[in-house]
């Protein structure tokens, strides 16, 4: 008071603050003497320490006392208050048990005041509750506690299950809790008693006088009057006199009551100030906070004055109280400060507490708190600057989400969490959030109905949250049609917003049967084909590919979807001479991509792959397509390479020329990682194309045909298969591209080139050893095959030994004993079966390479191409220009026949039987009754005999005859009966 009075004329001594500064670090040091005297060895007589106290207390009152009245003004409460606390302090005795006690108590209480949860029940109940009285015969504190006081109820529509508060509050409550602060609580003016009702013994609102002079509530007056059943015998409560209903409005008693509450109300939220700012116990909290709930109902100006008055700032803190109790209430105090009032105490509110742990507390295990949290949220998210404090809390639309979704649980939280979640549409971040927390209503609604600017700011967020498979084609559902409208408006940011949400719609594949019927092809095609003012300004003809294509890759059936009004289809000439010219017309590689995407869709129907071929094969694409291998981004390079594989069997020879005078190919194709887990998709689909172009093609193989090519290939196969389980995921199909470029050089061995290469890098062992190291199938089927067209070069590689001729030793005729030469000769080795010298190496002798047990191990595969390649490969050891015997009986060694006999029984590929029926008859011909007799007993054979020579083709139905009739089954005729 004397700073916020620096100009008044009269000025409180500087005596005065040095004075009660000295005693104060008195009493300080009697505290800590008093400290120290309670210890076992003190030497300090507890009387004496009583006694300064005592005389401190008295030198305090006297300063007080000699404060001049005119200091306080117009607060002269506080000048009453200070006279009356000078008065006891120079009455003060120390020295009593009791003191002493509370003495200890409020050194406890003065180092722990700062900690709001702290309580000191001692102080509470050894300090005198009224040490400042000011009206003995009508205490307004014994006043507010009586039962006359008419009960308030609690805040409407939040439901509370404390067992600690009461649903009836008493006004003044407060005033019981804070005992302890009795200079504090003596600021509330006292009532006249001419404001008490004498007929309800309360306040009174609206005060009449009747007729006899006496003043009452009018609604009591009029309840007496009702009490009567004739007007005539209406008698005055008070007097007894008769009355008439005639009443006067106590228009001046009225005004007087309204300022003194206006003045008791500021009162009180000074009291609670200082509660809440103390701390103090549970209670005395919730009495403080429930007694401003009560003073700021209705009452506008009330709330001003708590929030000048800084109360929201503790508020805050009392946020993460321990007490249910205390949360509850501090939180339906913060909605009767939001209520009924302009946006600014709700952003005010807003951005003093924080929000996120009122949202913390959705999650309480008490649903008073949740409900009471609820019911704040949903006064504050009126305001728009709330809802988008509100959105920003980490996890609170995820749990209002969770609220309103949990109806059959919590009906309350349902309808509250719905209504919040309304209020928090206004800003559209929210919207998002509450798509991404499940809840897409909100934004289908705003993308079907809102504005064009908010459509588009909708279909942004379509593309940017992640949508549950279970809700995709929901989406899509309701969507659809608006986004379509979108991509056909004049408006470019909205255009540009519909195409990249249809294309992230797109690709969920169920989505596209939705596309599809909402029209979307015809649209797209004329995005691509026919505009270009608003394609070349937004790029529209790239996301129209990319959906197209996404459409395609979902595998309807696109042929019969037209493109346009005059009927063609996807799969049209016309379509598809469209995309191969833009295609060759050097477009954004992003759009090329999406074209070799719809071409290599369109490629898995064989009417459409004919048109693609022919158009092709007229605009001489080709080269473009080969071109676009070597383009530095990966992702079109593997889409050409794809496309060129999936075109190999239909102009397979044209490819191969044109790559072969491609720059830098063929051998660029071949790129091998230095480590397995570095292979990528681009160097698996390289060899891939490689392994699949036309084997026969010379001018490829010799293009490939370098030692450095063949060692690389080599030393990748080696590298895979030593890293096991450590490889990428393209490890096997690179292994099989590898393998199979190695295969077409087996192909064209009469170019002496290929000869050597076979021949330097023993492709038979390595063919033979991939037989077994490897877990592809594919890998043993290119393997077997290799094997195959290497042995059947033996025969012609096999050479009988030639002798050796020294004509001048031969010359010499010498004794036994004296011969140079030792007497055992090293015996030269001869293959049986190709009767000459064989090695693996050299003449690619399946024996000496030891492939055939591999080969007869492949034929227990379940891949029937596996099979049948081994069959093959096996066959080259049954020609007529081998020994057939030998080899007959090297393979009924190994088991052969009967491993015929099962691959026979398990596969009916007509190839593989032809096979198998060739080899079956070798052994039953050449190998005699044996044989015969051992095949014969097997009746599975039989039948499948008999249907072969029922239902195979030409070839089968002879084979399967022939057997038949060596085994007996069918007459054979020597001659022909006409």
């Amino acid at each position: 008071m004397e700073i916020q009075t620096a100009e008044s004329t009269v000025v409180c001594s500087i005596d005065v603050f040095e004075s009660l500064s000295e005693s104060i670090d008195a009493a300080k040091n009697l505290v800590e003497k008093s400290q120290e005297s309670n210890g076992p060895e003190s030497t300090t007589d507890i009387k004496d320490i009583e006694a300064g106290f005592e005389g401190v207390v008295k030198q305090m009152g006297e300063t007080l006392q000699s404060i001049p009245d005119p200091t306080f003004n117009e607060d002269e409460y506080i000048g009453v208050v200070v006279q009356s606390l000078s008065n006891e302090m120079q009455n003060a005795k120390v020295g009593d048990s009791s003191k002493s006690e509370m003495i200890q108590s409020v050194q406890q209480n003065i180092s722990a005041k700062n900690t709001p949860e702290i309580v000191s029940e001692q102080i509470e109940t050894d300090i005198e509750t009224d040490l400042y009285p000011t009206d003995p015969e009508f205490s307004y504190e014994n006043y507010l506690l009586s039962d006359s006081q008419p009960e308030i109820s609690e805040v409407p529509d939040i439901p509370s299950q404390s067992t600690n508060v009461s649903s009836q509050r008493k006004y003044g409550s407060l005033s019981e809790s804070l005992s302890m602060l009795p200079q504090v609580t003596q600021f509330m003016e006292p009532p006249y008693q001419a404001f008490i009702c004498p007929l309800t013994k309360d306040i009174m609102e609206d005060p009449v006088t009747t007729k006899t002079g006496v003043t009452c509530e009018r609604k009591a007056v009029a309840e007496w009057f009702d009490s009567f059943g004739n007007s005539d015998e209406i008698s005055c409560p008070i007097t007894g006199q008769k009355l008439t209903t005639e009443l006067s409005e106590n228009v001046v008693l009225k005004t007087i009551i309204q300022e003194w509450k206006v003045r008791n109300e500021a009162a009180r939220i000074k009291v609670a100030h200082a509660a809440l700012s103390l701390g103090g116990s549970e209670s005395m909290v919730i009495d403080a906070l429930r007694d401003l709930q009560m003073t700021c109902e209705g009452k506008e100006y009330n709330k001003k004055l708590v929030r000048e008055a800084g109360i929201i700032q503790l508020l805050d803190r009392y946020l993460t109280y321990r007490s249910k109790d205390v949360r509850c209430e501090l939180l339906q105090l913060l909605r009767t400060l939001a209520e009924e009032d302009t946006n600014d105490r709700k952003e005010m509110i807003v951005k003093t507490i924080t929000i996120s742990c009122v949202i913390k507390l959705l999650g309480s295990s008490h649903q008073s708190v949740r409900h009471a949290a609820l019911a704040l949220l949903l006064e504050l998210s009126k305001s728009q600057h709330a809802c988008e404090k509100i959105g920003t809390a980490t996890g609170a639309i995820l749990m209002l989400v969770t609220s309103k979704y949990n109806r059959e649980l919590d009906a309350f939280a349902f309808e509250t969490s719905d209504q919040i979640l309304t209020n928090l549409e206004k800003f559209p971040y929210n919207i998002k959030q509450m798509a991404e927390s499940g809840l897409l209503e909100p934004l289908l609604s705003h993308l079907a109905e809102g504005s064009e600017e908010t459509q588009v700011v909708m279909a942004a967020y379509l593309v940017e949250i992640d949508i549950g498979h279970e809700k995709k084609t929901y989406v899509a559902e309701k969507a659809c049609p608006v986004l379509i409208r979108l991509a056909q408006s004049e408006n470019i940011e909205a255009r540009t917003a519909a195409f990249k949400a249809l294309a992230h719609i797109s690709l969920y594949h169920p989505n596209n049967q939705i596309l599809v019927e909402s029209g979307i092809i015809k649209i797209m095609v004329e995005e691509m084909f026919t505009k270009r003012m608003f394609s070349d300004l937004m790029n529209s003809r790239n996301a129209a590919a990319t959906i197209l294509a996404n459409i395609l890759e979902s595998e309807l059936e696109h042929e019969t979807f037209e493109v346009n009004t005059h009927g063609h289809t996807l799969g049209s000439d016309y379509f598809v001479y469209n995309i191969i010219q833009m295609l060759k017309n050097s477009s954004p590689d992003d759009l090329n991509i999406d074209l070799i995407r719809i071409l290599l869709s369109l490629s898995k129907s064989p009417k459409s792959m004919a048109t693609i071929v022919s158009v092709i094969k007229e605009t001489d694409a080709s080269f473009a397509m080969i071109e676009l291998v070597n383009n530095p981004h990966d992702e079109l390079g593997v889409g050409a390479l794809k496309l060129l594989i999936a075109l190999t069997p239909y102009i397979g020879h044209t490819l191969s020329e044109r790559l072969c005078k491609t720059r830098g190919q063929p051998e660029n194709l071949i790129q091998c990682p230095v480590e397995a887990n570095q292979i990528t998709e681009k160097h698996a689909v390289s060899a891939k194309l490689l392994a699949k172009l036309p084997h026969q093609n010379l001018t490829l193989n010799l293009a490939l045909v370098s030692e450095s090519i063949v060692s690389q290939i080599l030393h990748a196969i080696h590298l895979i298969q030593r890293s096991g389980t450590r490889t990428s995921r393209f490890a096997t199909d690179f292994l099989e591209g590898l393998v199979g470029i190695l295969v077409r050089f087996t192909t064209t061995l009469y170019e002496p080139q290929m000869m050597y290469l076979a021949k330097n890098h023993d492709l038979t062992s390595v063919f033979a050893d991939l037989l077994m190291k490897t877990t592809s199938d594919e890998v043993q089927r290119l393997s077997a095959t290799g094997l195959e067209n290497l042995s059947s070069t033996t025969m012609t590689l096999s050479r009988p030994p030639q002798p050796r001729t020294t004509k001048f030793m031969g010359s010499l005729s010498m004794p036994r004993s004296f011969s140079l030469r030792s007497s055992k000769k090293k015996q030269i080795e001869i293959c049986e079966i190709h009767r000459g010298v064989c090695s693996s190496k050299t003449t690619f002798c399946l024996v000496e390479a030891n492939a055939v047990t591999k080969l007869l191990a492949c034929l227990q595969s379940d891949k029937v191409e596996v099979v049948e390649s081994a069959l093959a490969a096996i066959c080259t050891l049954l020609d007529d220009k081998v020994d057939v015997e030998k080899s007959l009986s090297m393979l009924s060694g190994m088991n052969a026949v009967q491993l015929i006999l099962n691959a026979v029984k398990e596969h009916k590929k007509e190839s593989l039987l032809q096979k198998a029926f060739w080899m079956i008859d070798k052994f039953i011909v050449k190998g005699g009754d044996k044989y015969a007799r051992d095949i014969s007993q097997d009746r599975m054979l039989s039948g499948m005999l008999v249907s072969a020579f029922h239902r195979g083709d030409g070839n089968t139905r002879q084979m399967a005859e022939n057997i038949l009739r060596r085994l007996d089954k069918m007459p054979s005729f020597s001659t022909y009966i006409t």
